[in-house]
């Protein structure tokens, strides 16, 4: 029985990787005096890296241009970073990011049915905390049990570490949860902690992977009856 929905937050609440992330980290760039700059193209490439700090450092490793040392290239992938969160926070305010047709409906009809709530995303919780309230409004805290960000874990999705660590704090066995994901590496985090998957295809991820047995459907979007019995189906077939 369904007992609690597990939501990513990148790509499947807002179209962040498109119109936040990406943008943020171009400004973070110029703010710092690099002629670097990501297309969409290579942010794409640069997705398959979970975690900005590391998608900066994995960028790094094919400049020319970049520090020498790892420990010198560590130092600025964290000073770029910490501009890019800053730069992001201001695009959340400025209302550049709207969430995805669907979501808060079912967030608010999960919670007034209710059905536990978790966030499991390898973003910072300080993007969460920006993002969020302007999704869902002032109350959004309430909606959800559990809060498991990048720094909680020590290894990112596709690990199925905030899976397991987001089940435990919520108390629940894997067959009573359902995820929420965009990604590839979203779907395998899950899948490798038990958990059934529904995959929201997004901007940088049109084409379900091999394995997302169960795809939202953007014509149909579905209710809390639809989550319930998808959910059924999926984890008697697992």
């Amino acid at each position: 029985m369904l007992e609690a929905l597990l939501w990513d937050v990148d790509g499947t609440l807002a179209e962040t990787e498109r119109d936040g992330h990406r943008v943020a980290f171009n400004l973070a760039f110029a703010e710092a005096g690099l002629p670097w700059g990501w297309c969409e193209r290579r942010y794409g490439e640069l997705l398959q890296v979970t975690g900005g700090r590391e998608r900066l450092l994995a960028d790094m490793a094919t400049r020319a241009d970049a520090p020498a040392t790892p420990a010198a290239r560590e130092a600025l992938a964290r000073r770029l970073h910490a501009l890019k969160n800053a730069a992001y926070a201001r695009l959340v305010a400025e209302d550049r990011l709207r969430a995805r047709p669907g979501v808060v409906g079912l967030i608010r009809a999960a919670r007034a049915a209710g059905l536990r709530q978790a966030i499991v995303t390898t973003t910072s919780r300080a993007n969460v905390q920006a993002l969020l309230p302007r999704l869902l409004g002032p109350d959004w805290a309430d909606c959800f049990d559990a809060l498991l960000c990048g720094e909680d874990v020590v290894a990112k999705k596709p690990d199925p570490e905030v899976y397991t660590l987001a089940l435990r704090r919520l108390g629940l066995a894997p067959e009573q949860a359902l995820a929420l994901e965009d990604s590839p590496a979203g779907l395998q985090a899950a899948q490798a902690a038990g958990v059934a998957v529904l995959l929201r295809p997004s901007a940088y991820f049109p084409r379900p992977p091999d394995g997302a047995g169960w795809t939202w459907d953007e014509a149909q979007p579905p209710d809390l009856a639809a989550l319930r019995l998808g959910h059924a189906r999926h984890t008697a077939v697992a």
